[in-house]
């Protein structure tokens, strides 16, 4: 999925810094690392500076090109244990994470958070003003409130807030589906850089993209098919994973990359309702066979984006 270009920086999911240091790199589907995938920042989810040096010491027996620290998940589950974007009501224990982590490595340090539970301007820039005193390299933020969910139009104004106070490099996240999304969120955030996300899954030739048009790179344009993408996944997964997990992959990236097509949902649920993976290329097969004439080339962002939204909308 990298071969369309575009791509500066790639992350892992996120990783249990507690758990980290005894999983097995080549079996967990975590960790499993091909050589395309390079640079490579391993995303670390925590509570407690106590778990962050042996995480880190793990990090760099896997080679990591770079080390993330997750302040933004908004998850019920990981917040009960005050991880995630619970760091940011713990500003005194995220100070002790970060420090920690500073002191343990010196790839390059950086943070994903989100903009609070509220909004408190002067509390989110003193927040990022304390990573960046303790040697956060580089912030991304996601530009939504805690209690936030995905179909809410993110809040790029924000981010050109902390852009004022700080001066490591401030990357945007968060509602990015096209090329006309990363021009505004640019324009109005003036974040440094740009991460994507769904929209990646849902157009893995995003990155090329906008890396054509709007930071002017020379990047080959690639004519390819929507089936062709899809048959590239499935070959992804059967080289770097082990069977037991190749259904729910396929699955999670069916639900996104379905978005493409008018009638989508109907490859969802197809895919989703599968009980093997043989079942599930037969039903996409079928799928593809009746929409052939769906290609990249024909889907314009507008177009895809006002479903993307419709979609998420019912999603979330």
């Amino acid at each position: 999925m990298l071969g369309f270009g575009g791509v500066g920086l790639l992350s892992t999911e996120m990783l249990s810094a507690r758990r980290l240091p005894n999983e097995n790199p080549r079996i967990s589907p975590y960790l499993i690392r091909s050589e395309r995938e390079s640079p490579l920042s391993y995303q670390l989810l925590t509570s407690s500076d106590k778990d962050i040096g042996r995480a880190i010491d793990a990090l760099h027996k896997f080679k990591a090109d770079a080390v993330d620290l997750n302040m933004g998940c908004p998850s019920t589950a990981v917040g009960k244990f005050g991880a995630g974007v619970m760091l940011m009501e713990r500003p005194d224990e995220t100070r002790r994470i970060v420090a920690e982590a500073r002191k343990r490595t010196a790839l390059p340090l950086s943070a994903k958070i989100r903009l609070g539970s509220d909004a408190d301007s002067t509390k989110l820039k003193t927040f990022c003003s304390m990573l960046e005193d303790e040697g956060l390299d580089m912030l991304t933020v996601h530009a939504r409130f805690k209690h936030e969910p995905f179909a809410r139009n993110p809040r790029w104004a924000y981010i050109a807030e902390i852009k004022e106070c700080i001066k490591i490099p401030v990357i945007a996240n968060g509602g990015i589906f096209s090329i006309e999304d990363a021009e505004k969120c640019l324009r109005i955030s003036g974040a440094d850089g740009l991460m994507l996300g769904r929209g990646a899954v849902i157009r893995p030739w995003l990155f090329a993209e906008i890396a054509r048009s709007v930071f002017n790179s020379d990047i080959t344009e690639r004519g390819m098919l929507l089936p062709d993408i899809y048959a590239n996944f499935i070959e992804a997964l059967n080289a770097d994973y082990r069977p037991i997990y190749h259904l729910g992959r396929l699955k999670a990236f069916t639900h996104y990359f379905a978005l493409n097509y008018k009638f989508g949902h109907s490859l969802a649920c197809k895919v989703q309702s599968s009980r093997s993976m043989d079942e599930a290329i037969e039903r996409a097969g079928i799928f593809f066979a009746t929409h052939s004439e769906e290609s990249i080339a024909m889907r314009g962002n507008n177009e895809l984006e006002k479903e993307n939204n419709e979609c998420l909308e019912t999603a979330f």
